[in-house]
């Protein structure tokens, strides 16, 4: 049986220092991370793997809902949704419009991620019609309903605005539900990385059992 790392060095924040004792067999480890050490932000059980195999290891969990984020002014909160995506479990995310888009927020969790890019909202609605997808937008606008009270659908995309505009009236008339995240206090809107991990997590709590 393969040896495992030291566990107290697993357990450190700053990653793992190269691999002690006997080299594991096993194809899923990166040599190179093997001899040199894991310094990324993943968990304990993909230490040393291959990109390639923690992808190949994830596609067999993920969850059956989608993530989608209009990109019409190239906001910084995208790369944050990309990392929840990869966090809570998503198929896969959906960039509508700009191909470019800020990475840092993602912590490099897009190579770990699904990404695919639509040129706009018509070609985006095109696809989850094809693939029979209801697409949920989230949004505190006139007619949404609560996200707490609202059962939402096992198959479907979440989709996201900009910070600030929120999603542009095309993408709101496409939606086949609309639904807002409940606010106490005295600003208009949360954050959209904020709301998009709220939303996430509510999906989560209707469909993932424990």
């Amino acid at each position: 049986m393969d040896e495992e790392p030291n566990p107290s060095v697993e357990l450190s924040t700053n990653g793992v220092g190269p691999w002690r004792g006997e080299l594991p067999s096993d194809p899923r480890y990166d040599r190179e991370l093997l001899a040199r050490g894991d310094s990324r932000n993943v968990i304990d059980r993909y230490r040393y793997w291959t990109i390639e195999a923690i992808v190949a290891d994830l596609d067999e969990t993920r969850h059956p809902f989608h993530v989608a984020i209009e990109n019409w002014q190239h906001d910084m909160n995208i790369g944050s949704i990309v990392r929840s995506a990869n966090a809570f479990g998503a198929e896969s995310v959906h960039i509508i419009g700009r191909r470019r888009w800020n990475k840092r927020g993602a912590m490099v969790t897009d190579r770990y991620q699904h990404v695919l890019q639509h040129p706009d909202v018509a070609a985006f609605v095109t696809w989850a019609r094809e693939h029979e997808l209801p697409i949920v937008a989230i949004d505190n606008v006139p007619g949404s309903v609560r996200i707490e009270t609202w059962p939402m659908p096992e198959r479907c995309v979440l989709l996201f605005g900009q910070e600030g505009p929120g999603l542009s009236a095309e993408a709101l008339a496409a939606a086949d539900a609309t639904v807002e995240i409940t606010q106490f206090g005295s600003t208009r809107s949360i954050n959209a990385s904020a709301a998009a991990a709220v939303a996430m997590h509510a999906w989560v709590t209707q469909h993932v059992e424990f």
